[in-house]
Order: C-alpha cells, then sequence, then structure tokens
C-alpha cells in the first residue's frame, strides 16, 4: 500500500500502535499530518516531547502530574480523606470526577490483573494500595474498575485482602445506561443490571 514511501508507512505504523486506532485510522491521520503546515508536525513533536519529560506518576495515587510532588487530586483541601476510589488508568479519574458524584481521594492501579496476559498482582499498584489503606483513615474504597473478566479478577482480589479490615468496600453499579433500551443490551449486562437493581 505504502511500501513505496517508506517515511510514511512508518509514521502509519506507530500511529496504529496507539489504542483504539486501526489501519485505516493510522493512515487518514498520517495524511492529515503530511498535508498539515510544518509547524503543525514542529509543534505535535514538541508536544510529545514535553509531556514525556514534565508528565510522570504521582507517589501517593499514581495519578499523571507536573507537580514536583504530589498530584493536584492528592493536595486538594477541599477533596474527604475518609474514601478512596481506585481505578486502572489515569484517565478514569476525570471521568468519575466529571459526574460531581465523588470528592474522595484516587487511587491508580495502571491496569488489572490478567494471568492470561502474566500481568499479576504485584505487577500493578496493589502494595502500594494496601500500604496506604493500613497507614491511612479510609473508611470507605470504591471499586471503579471495568466490569469484565480482568476488572472482576482484580476486584475479587482486592477484596479479600481487605477482609477483616474496618472497611466498607463496595463497587460501581453496573447495569443499563441511562436512556438504553432493554432489546439492544446483551445478557452480561442485562444480568449485572438485574443484580445492582435498587429498591423504590
Amino acid at each position: 500500500m505504502l511500501q513505496h514511501v517508506p517515511s510514511l508507512e512508518r509514521l502509519v505504523t506507530e500511529l496504529a500502535k496507539l489504542p483504539g486506532v486501526g489501519p485505516k485510522t493510522a493512515q487518514r491521520l498520517a495524511y492529515y499530518i503530511l498535508k498539515s503546515p510544518k509547524t503543525y508536525s514542529d509543534n505535535l513533536r514538541l508536544v510529545l516531547e514535553k509531556v514525556k519529560e514534565a508528565v510522570h506518576e504521582c507517589p501517593q495515587c499514581f495519578a499523571f502530574t507536573e507537580n514536583d510532588g504530589l498530584c493536584h487530586y492528592c493536595i486538594d483541601p477541599s477533596r474527604t480523606d475518609d474514601s478512596l476510589c481506585i481505578v486502572e488508568d489515569p484517565a478514569d479519574i476525570s471521568r468519575i470526577d466529571s459526574s460531581g458524584a465523588f470528592r474522595g481521594r484516587y487511587h491508580v492501579l495502571h491496569g488489572a490483573i490478567s494471568p492470561l496476559d502474566r500481568i499479576g498482582p504485584k505487577d500493578i499498584r496493589i502494595q502500594p494500595l494496601l500500604d496506604r489503606l493500613n497507614s491511612g483513615n479510609f473508611k470507605e474504597v470504591i471499586l471503579a474498575l471495568d466490569a469484565d473478566l480482568e476488572g472482576d479478577t482484580t476486584v475479587l482480589y482486592i477484596a479479600k485482602q481487605l477482609q477483616g479490615k474496618n472497611l466498607k468496600v463496595s463497587r460501581i453499579a453496573h447495569g443499563i445506561p441511562i436512556g438504553g433500551d432493554i432489546d439492544y443490551i446483551d445478557h452480561r449486562t442485562l444480568g449485572r443490571a438485574l443484580e445492582n437493581r435498587i429498591e423504590l
């Protein structure tokens, strides 16, 4: 397809490695970059270099930050210190925070337990989580992990580790989205919705 333009082919290959970007989308993005003014590609290069240099993990919650110390979620005085929300990826924090329903602290695992991919508890931030819970004053732990096999496995593992501790442990509800039509809901999601039903 692009064999006669090796540089463009390499760009397409690298763009296709991005999550959610297939070969066709990668090709469209590559052509867009190629047809854009040189200032665009220069700015893109500078931004990519800057983000790799400046952004690092918060030493407490493992969210991304440019601060020298803790991230803004950890130092925000308006947040409560009695509840901790556990997520898989830093991007999940902004999604949850934008709901306005949670004003506690966060902890990012940077993945989920996946035996098939040889990812175990030691490969993600579970031990720092347990250390943080042992030394903190948290009363509630909310597990906001994906509703898939890896998320379920991670939730079960963490819940087992927290047994016997004086903590309320819960998981976010999964089920039919607002505005969803039952006709188009898969059986697993429908099952979760029934399990997580609330009394009126």
